[in-house]
């Protein structure tokens, strides 16, 4: 009957302890307690129909209180709980209003729960308002008009700018727009030793262009931190050109050696074609030579006179002719 009696009385305890922290769990006295004594003031219902509703009370109420001490007017339960099941981070939203609060930064819960639900880090997008910060410009390569390349690098600093981090573009779209004017105001100079001597004249080329504008930053100056002579570029397409010029001059001549090939030998063919016609014809001579004394048109001395005439042109040629030099014969 003891032993029954002590067991029995374990399990009450067990089963008391138990019930005790699901009363708390489902009732936090505590919570309640600590929001009551901080001034903030928020019934025990609510805190169980939040544990119903899948918020957390804990973050709801502490960040109530550190709105209400820091003196934010206007922040209610209903808007962080909304705020929290929208997907939201109530504590960043409530430490980004607190500290643009201290910093007298134009910055209210609605537009702060808008930045945070855009994706943004509000509290870092406060702190960069307040602490601008620094990015480094990756190498932006250039040519002047004398046709030599210069590498730059480039420091922007920028503040954030709390109206354009909603829908406004990123540190990607400044940096590409920094390293447009970058090229632009190198490509514009007359030569790269202006450049050299007066870098500064690239950052107030490039600061006037307003390249912060539609952007969730404000350019706050533009440093070139580093110039370096590339290549010279003028010279290589000079090259490059004198190379192709050479290469359609060749081309060009070997078309005309293929044009005079072909003709020569087109007039090796007609010359060819024109002896066979004369061989042709002066086969024909003698055969009309017969048919003309067979027929009484040609008499024996037109025959020898035709002869005569002959020889003296073949004695003609022969004198016309230069007689060929031989080497002497040397004697044994």
């Amino acid at each position: 009957m003891l032993i029954s009696g002590t067991t029995t009385l374990v399990i009450c305890i067990v089963a008391g302890f138990i019930g005790l922290w699901i009363l708390f769990y489902f009732i936090p006295v505590g919570l309640w307690f600590t929001a009551l004594i901080s001034g903030v003031h928020i019934s025990l219902l609510q805190l169980i129909l939040m544990r119903w509703r899948k918020v957390p009370p804990q973050t709801i109420v502490r960040a109530m209180i550190e709105a209400h001490k820091a003196g934010l007017q206007g922040i209610k339960r209903d808007d962080l709980e909304a705020h929290y099941l929208a997907g939201g981070h109530v504590e960043a939203v409530v430490h980004a209003l607190v500290s643009a609060e201290k910093a007298n930064i134009d910055l209210n819960f609605k537009m702060a729960t808008a930045i945070d639900l855009a994706g943004r880090d509000v509290f870092e997008a406060v702190q960069m308002s307040v602490n601008p910060k620094v990015i480094d410009t990756p190498p932006v390569t250039a040519v002047a008009k004398d046709g030599i390349q210069l590498i730059a690098k480039a420091r922007v600093t920028v503040r954030a700018n709390i109206k354009q981090l909603v829908g406004g573009a990123g540190e990607e779209t400044v940096l590409a727009r920094v390293g447009e004017g970058i090229v632009s105001s190198i490509g514009s100079s007359a030569n790269h030793k202006s450049v050299l001597e007066n870098p500064d004249s690239i950052s107030r080329v490039v600061l006037e262009k307003g390249l912060d504008a539609g952007t969730a930053f404000e350019i706050l100056s533009i440093d070139i931190a580093d110039i370096d002579i590339g290549k010279n570029i003028g010279a290589v397409l000079q090259m490059d050109q004198a190379e192709a010029d050479k290469n359609i001059a060749q081309a060009k001549a070997e078309e005309r050696r293929a044009m005079a090939v072909a003709q020569e030998q087109e007039m090796k063919a007609l010359a060819q074609e024109m002896r066979a016609k004369v061989i042709e014809a002066e086969a024909e001579v003698p055969r009309a030579m017969a048919e003309a004394f067979r027929a009484g048109n040609l008499g024996i001395m037109d025959y020898y006179k035709m002869k005569n005439i002959e020889a003296d042109t073949a004695m003609r040629e022969s004198i016309a002719t230069p007689p060929t030099t031989s080497k002497p014969k040397q004697s044994k």
